[in-house]
C-alpha cells in the first residue's frame, strides 16, 4: 500500500485561484437545485487546449472527468462532442458563441494545460453563458503531473458553485468496507476512492474483519471497528504514515465510531453486561464521558454539525427508534414516529437534516428528517439499503444496497449508489468488487 502516494495526491498539491477577472458577481446563469426535479442544464466541455502531446492529453483527460462529474451530478447534460463546431485552438483564442447556441449549448467549459519550466503542470479553465455570451468564471491552478485528476475534480466544484450557488463535492474521497469471498467466509477490507470511484486502493490486508469506517474532519486519519483476534475495538488509521491505533482497552464491545465535527473526539457505543450506551472519548486525554444512561440499546451516535447535540438509536419505547440529546446527555427526545424500526442515523454537515435507515414490513428504506422529527421524506427503498453517509455539502447520500440471494445463495450482490436529497438521480459508484458502508470525506481543496 502506498500510503505516501495517496497523501501526495490528496495534500500535496498547490493551486492559484482567481487569475481571472469575473464578470458580474450574479450571472443569469444558474440552476436552483432545492426545486426537486430539474431538467439538466445543456452544457458543453471541450477539451482543453494543449501545444505538446502530452499537455493535449492532459486537456483531454481533464475535460473527461469534469464532464462526468457534472453529469453525474444529475443536474448538467454533456454535449456530444462530435457535435462541436468549433476546435480547440480556436476556442483558445474567444468562443464563438453563435456556434455553440446552434447545437443548444448554455454553458461552455474551455481551458488550457501547459507544462512549466519547473515541471509543474498549469491548468486554466473558463466558464462561459453563451446566451448571454458573458465569462462567469475564470481560475488557474499549478499542480504536480500526477495530481491532474484532482484538479479537474476541483475546477468540476468551481462550475457547480458558480451555477448552483452551493459548495461542490467532487473532489472528495470514500472510504468503504470491499467485500470478497463466499457469504459464509466474507473477507472485509478498508478502501479508499475518489467520489467517482477512480484511484482505488485498499487500506488493509483483510486478514481481520473491519467494519464501519468513517472519515476525520482533517482528512488524514478514519476511525473504523476491528476484530483483531476475534476482539471487536475501535481503532484510528493514519492515512499518511499507515499506522493503526487502537482507542483503548475497553471491558465490553466497542463499536459505531465516529468523529466528532471538530475531530477532537471519537463517539461511539460500548456494550457492557449485555447493556449497551453512548460514550465520548477525548483524543488528546483518552478520557471517556459517559453519554447515556438507559437499560435499552443506544448506539449508532452521530454529532450535530456545532457538535452540541447527539442522534442515535435506541429501543428504550419498545422498538428501534431514534432519539436526540445534547451532548451533556441531557433532553433526550424521540423524534422517530412512523411504522417500522429506524437505524444508521447522521446528521447533515449543513445541520437541516438527519439521514436514517428504516425497516418496515421488510422493506429497507433510506430517507431523511428534520432534526425535530418533522418533514420525514423516503428517497429510495430495497431488499436491503443502508448506513447512508452525506456528501460534504449535504445535498447528496451515499449508501450500500444488497440485493436479494436465490435459493442457491447466488446473487445478492452489495454495491455503493449515490442519490440526490430530492429522491432523484440515483446511481452506481462503480467498485473493484462488492462495497458496503460508505463514508464520504469533507472537500480535500479545502483542508
Amino acid at each position: 500500500m502506498t500510503h505516501r502516494l495517496l497523501t501526495r495526491y490528496a495534500f500535496a498539491f498547490a493551486f492559484l485561484m482567481a487569475v481571472f477577472a469575473v464578470q458580474d458577481a450574479r450571472a443569469e446563469l444558474e440552476i436552483d437545485i432545492t426545486r426537486g426535479v430539474a431538467e439538466p442544464m445543456p452544457i458543453a466541455v471541450a477539451d482543453f487546449f494543449g501545444d505538446g502531446k502530452g499537455e493535449k492529453t492532459f486537456g483531454a483527460n481533464i475535460a473527461g472527468v469534469i464532464s462526468a462529474d457534472l453529469e453525474r451530478s444529475g443536474l448538467f447534460r454533456s454535449a456530444d462532442k462530435k457535435a462541436f463546431i468549433q476546435d480547440a485552438a480556436s476556442l483558445n483564442v474567444l468562443p464563438r458563441f453563435g456556434d455553440w447556441r446552434i447545437i443548444n449549448v448554455q454553458a461552455l467549459v474551455q481551458g488550457r494545460v501547459e507544462m512549466t519550466v519547473d515541471g509543474r503542470l498549469r491548468v486554466e479553465f473558463r466558464l462561459w453563458d453563451v446566451l448571454a455570451e458573458k465569462q462567469m468564471v475564470g481560475l488557474a491552478y499549478f499542480t504536480i503531473p500526477s495530481n491532474w485528476r484532482s484538479v479537474a475534480h476541483i475546477i468540476s466544484d468551481a462550475i457547480y458553485k458558480r451555477i448552483t450557488g452551493e459548495e461542490g463535492y467532487f473532489d472528495t474521497r470514500i472510504v468503504y468496507i470491499a467485500e470478497s469471498g463466499p457469504k459464509t467466509r466474507r473477507v472485509k477490507r478498508l478502501a479508499i476512492m475518489d467520489q467517482d470511484g477512480e484511484r482505488h486502493q485498499y487500506l488493509t490486508a483483510g486478514s481481520d474483519l473491519v467494519l464501519t469506517p468513517r472519515f476525520s474532519p482533517t482528512l488524514q486519519e478514519i476511525t473504523y471497528l476491528s476484530y483483531y483476534k476475534g476482539v471487536p475495538r475501535v481503532y484510528i488509521f493514519n492515512i499518511d504514515s499507515g499506522r493503526h491505533e487502537i482507542l483503548g482497552e475497553f471491558p465490553g464491545m466497542t463499536f459505531a465510531p465516529r468523529f466528532s465535527p471538530d475531530g477532537k473526539s471519537v463517539i461511539f457505543s460500548m456494550s457492557k453486561e449485555g447493556n449497551s450506551e453512548v460514550y465520548i472519548m477525548d483524543l488528546a486525554t483518552r478520557s471517556v464521558q459517559q453519554l447515556t444512561k438507559h437499560s435499552a440499546i443506544d448506539t449508532s451516535p452521530s454529532m450535530s454539525p456545532e457538535g452540541d447535540k447527539v442522534v442515535f438509536n435506541s429501543d428504550r419505547s419498545g422498538s428501534q427508534q431514534l432519539y436526540v440529546t445534547n451532548r451533556s446527555g441531557s433532553n433526550v427526545k424521540r423524534i422517530s414516529f412512523q411504522k417500522g424500526k429506524y437505524a444508521t442515523p447522521v446528521w447533515s454537515p449543513r445541520g437541516d437534516l438527519i439521514a436514517f435507515t428504516r425497516i418496515h414490513q421488510g422493506e429497507f428504506f433510506i430517507g431523511v428528517m428534520r432534526p425535530d422529527g418533522s418533514g420525514e421524506r423516503l428517497l429510495t427503498k430495497g431488499f436491503l439499503v443502508e448506513a447512508p453517509t452525506w456528501s460534504p455539502n449535504g445535498r447528496v447520500l451515499m449508501f450500500f444496497r444488497q440485493e436479494r440471494s436465490d435459493t442457491q445463495g447466488r446473487g445478492g450482490k452489495t454495491r455503493i449508489f449515490s442519490i440526490d436529497i430530492t429522491g432523484h438521480n440515483e446511481r452506481e459508484v462503480i467498485t473493484p468488487g462488492d462495497a458496503s458502508d460508505p463514508a464520504w470525506s469533507p472537500l480535500i481543496h479545502n483542508n
